[in-house]
């Protein structure tokens, strides 16, 4: 079986500093074998990317390569969490995909998309999972999406 860490490496993927947090929160927390993680937005070299709306200032697939982004930002802040060592995760529970959109807007599932198929490209049937995908009349920042993630760790 390819690990996630080999899968990454094999598609390209290179796993970025995480951001700190914007607020009073903490970007990952451990309860027993389930690791939260909060929403993470699209950032790159520490500053955010894709300002603006889905469907006005960005394409579907722009808006789903968002969503990617902030999914690759998600697994650099689990990697941290757990030192290093991806092979702990045992499955990918549930995403949560917020996005920013015009009130006429109604393909959010198909954004969410772009971090649901990233995450089952990587895992296989480990990656797939619950979800939501929900539109917003805003996100930190003025970012188009956001993302959050529940994974089952190994016991």
């Amino acid at each position: 079986m390819t690990t996630l860490a080999a899968k990454l490496k094999e598609m390209g993927i290179v796993l970025p500093e995480v951001s700190l947090p914007a607020a009073n929160y903490v970007p990952c927390m451990i309860s027993g074998t389930t690791l939260y993680v909060s929403g993470q937005l699209p950032m790159e070299g520490g500053k955010p990317q894709f300002i603006g709306k889905v469907g006005r200032e960005f394409s579907l697939e722009e808006g789903q390569a968002c969503a990617r982004l902030c999914t690759i930002n998600i697994l650099a802040h689990v990697s941290k969490v757990l030192g290093g060592d991806l092979s702990r995760i045992s499955k990918l529970i549930r995403m949560g995909i917020f996005v920013n959109a015009p009130d006429d807007f109604t393909d959010h599932p198909k954004v969410a998309n772009g971090a649901s198929d990233l995450m089952v490209n990587l895992m296989g049937d480990a990656g797939k999972h619950a979800r939501f995908a929900v539109g917003v009349s805003g996100l930190p920042f003025g970012v188009a999406v956001e993302v959050d993630a529940t994974f089952e760790l190994k016991a």
